[in-house]
């Protein structure tokens, strides 16, 4: 080989490596869970030709490397993760791209061509109408803790006008985790001040018509859910199954930065509470509802269909992922309510509750995805974002900032901690029973089709080493 046809050889091979690092980056950047980064970068890695025995990959959250090296050479390359974002668009378009690279062929410039245009992709909702999905959405886990409708809207009025308040503050280059407590204070101090038109004072200043409008039965409820869109419902998904796929590094940052946005949430929760002399609402007030399971499951749809506004799901799954929602809401609802609460149900707990709700979730989902044609995960997790434990966890949080010696605040708090992250947990577990469980039955039929495709290659002149390539 003479010296023109090494260095293009040489230029084809880093051209492969950094489609590879972009593959990784784009999905990482996402939200997408370590396995699934790995299984696609490993999946691109067959379409681009790298055999596995010389290919080496090392994915962190902030860090993505991969080395190529034989017993002559080695060529090694870096690529840094920093804009993270959810984006389950780009996880599924990622996802069709390297199959449909094998299949058609694609030339390098064409792979790279369409991976740009997933990276640069415009998402599907303007922020007004990502602010007002969260609105809602918080207004539907107002009504799981028991909330009438009135207080629904409160709620949802509030963390509407503080969640655009966040994300202006995101575009002006504000620190991220300073704008998560500077929204929720404000939320909260709109939730607050809702409170009053239902006060006798305010209400005889009112017109008539508007009394029974603007009047609600459980006016501090909206206090608890009007910043629950701060919640990072996502990464503490993606921290607990990391850790359980021993990506230990990955899911430490992963629960770290979630700890840091939860302190901020409870930061401005907290400085709202003292500015507004509110008493205690947040040790005492009830969170157990008394609703029919319709009202259930309307606002289990909201709240799903709310948070993937904020997750960028395409429009033709919203159908599905309010159905899983409901499914996920209301099968929670039932095993976790009972007699003793004055509900209908089986009375067996909340962690018990949340993991059946899950779980029955993400087994349909194993099959809804080949109807679907989208990852799992895309269909999965906003539907079990309406159960994630967020008031347990910032008032375990207030708890702990708040303690002044009073017998009994380390139980309180330890109690919403202990109970927060076993739901937390339970959760995490029902999402990924088809990686704990399934994986070796799903597996194989990926393997057979990615091995009939890379054949069908073969055939057409295309040639890529597959040797045990896991997808």
């Amino acid at each position: 080989m003479d010296e023109n046809q090494m260095i293009c050889s040489k230029r084809v091979l880093r051209k492969k490596l950094d489609l590879l690092l972009r593959t990784g980056q784009i999905l990482m950047e996402s939200s997408a869970d370590t396995s699934r980064v790995k299984r696609n970068m490993e999946r691109t890695a067959a379409y681009l030709g790298l055999p596995k025995e010389n290919l080496h990959m090392h994915v962190d959250y902030y860090m993505l490397q991969v080395n190529v090296s034989d017993e002559f050479h080695s060529f090694s390359k870096m690529q840094r993760c920093d804009k993270h974002v959810i984006n389950m668009l780009a996880i599924q378009e990622v996802s069709k791209l390297s199959w449909r690279a094998i299949q058609e062929d694609y030339s390098l410039d064409r792979y790279e061509e369409e991976l740009e245009k997933i990276a640069h992709g415009k998402h599907y909702y303007t922020d007004w109408m990502i602010a007002i999905g969260a609105g809602f959405a918080c207004g539907g886990f107002c009504v799981q803790f028991g909330c009438d409708w009135t207080a629904f809207f409160y709620a949802s009025i509030a963390a509407i006008l503080g969640n655009r308040l966040r994300m202006f503050l995101n575009h002006a280059g504000s620190n991220i985790y300073a704008n998560f407590a500077v929204a929720a204070f404000v939320s909260t101090i709109l939730a607050w001040l809702s409170s009053y038109l239902s006060t006798p004072s305010v209400q005889a200043m009112l017109p008539e018509f508007l009394r029974p409008i603007l009047f609600t039965k459980t006016p501090w409820h909206p206090l608890l859910a009007c910043a629950l869109y701060i919640v990072p419902g996502v990464p503490l998904i993606n921290a607990v199954n990391d850790l359980l796929d021993n990506h230990i590094n990955t899911g430490l940052v992963r629960a770290m930065n979630t700890m840091l946005i939860v302190i901020a949430m409870a930061f401005g929760i907290a400085l709202t509470i003292k500015c507004g002399g509110i008493d205690n609402f947040v040790k005492d007030l009830s969170m157990t509802p008394h609703h029919s399971f319709f009202e259930y499951a309307l606002a289990a749809a909201i709240s799903a269909m709310g948070f993937a506004t904020i997750y960028n799901i395409p429009y033709r799954l919203m159908p599905w992922i309010a159905i899983g929602g409901i499914i996920c809401v209301c099968s929670r609802n039932f095993i976790n309510l009972g007699p003793a609460t004055g509900n209908i149900g089986l009375g067996m707990g909340l962690v018990v509750g949340s993991l059946c709700g899950s779980a029955l979730i993400s087994i349909i989902n194993i099959k809804a995805v080949h109807i679907l044609h989208t990852p799992h995960q895309c269909i999965t997790i906003p539907a079990v974002i309406p159960i994630v434990p967020g008031v347990l966890m910032y008032r375990a949080l207030y708890g702990f900032m708040e303690m002044q010696g009073v017998v009994g605040e380390v139980t309180f708090a330890m109690f919403n901690a202990i109970n927060g992250s076993l739901v937390l947990v339970c959760i995490a577990l029902g999402v990924a029973i088809p990686n704990i469980f399934a994986r070796k039955w799903i597996a194989p039929h990926r393997r057979a089709k990615l091995e009939r495709l890379i054949e069908e290659r073969r055939m057409r002149g295309k040639f890529v080493d597959l040797h045990n390539f896991e997808v």
